[in-house]
């Protein structure tokens, strides 16, 4: 089984905000593979079948910064080891309009991942990021990443958010090297 988590933080005043594309991957996935979503513990969670093979979508209720404690809670649920999540979740250090799939590795200060990987133990997880760039100069990164998307942004960002459900849909259908070697590239202008 494949446990996919949409990282952000909960409320309706961050639904549009640049640390939320996680959440809002997920929830198109559940959307379209009919995977309903529904409070339990630590998250809205839902488990279903992806072309016949088993995957549970899920959105933490917890803020990013602790994060791992509702992935933590899902590894158990589910009974799975670490290298069977993955975590959605946006990117400072690539552009806005890029993704990029991970089999592992560091959390590049991204206080979710490090609060997943203090509660895992392990940074073996695979990551989908989103890219929303950098802030302008003098913009601090923290309210840069809790600042609503403009509706330039946002119509810009679609084609990445398609891109990440048919990665999503690679990674449960296929391996994580497959995925990486077809969605590891920038969309072309």
């Amino acid at each position: 089984m494949r446990v996919i988590v949409g990282l952000g933080n909960p409320g309706v005043e961050y639904v549009a905000t640049r640390h939320n594309v996680g959440q809002r991957v997920v929830a198109q996935a559940a959307a379209a593979w009919s995977v309903p979503l529904r409070p339990d513990g630590l998250t809205q969670r839902g488990a279903g079948r992806f072309h016949g093979h088993p995957v549970a979508l899920a959105l933490p209720l917890t803020f990013m910064n602790v994060s791992g404690e509702a992935v933590e809670e899902l590894v158990a649920a589910y009974d799975v080891q670490a290298r069977d999540v993955i975590v959605v979740h946006d990117d400072l250090d690539l552009p806005s309009g890029s993704l990029r799939i991970r089999p592992g590795g560091g959390t590049g200060g991204h206080k979710g991942l490090r609060s997943i990987v203090m509660a895992l133990g392990t940074e073996a997880f695979v990551r989908l990021k989103i890219g929303i760039g950098r802030p302008a100069p003098g913009v601090d990164p923290a309210d840069y990443v809790l600042t609503p998307f403009t509706p330039a942004e946002w119509e810009d960002l679609q084609p990445v958010l398609t891109r990440a459900l048919e990665g999503l849909a690679c990674l449960v259908t296929h391996d994580v090297q497959a995925a990486m070697n077809r969605f590891n590239r920038r969309l072309p202008a």
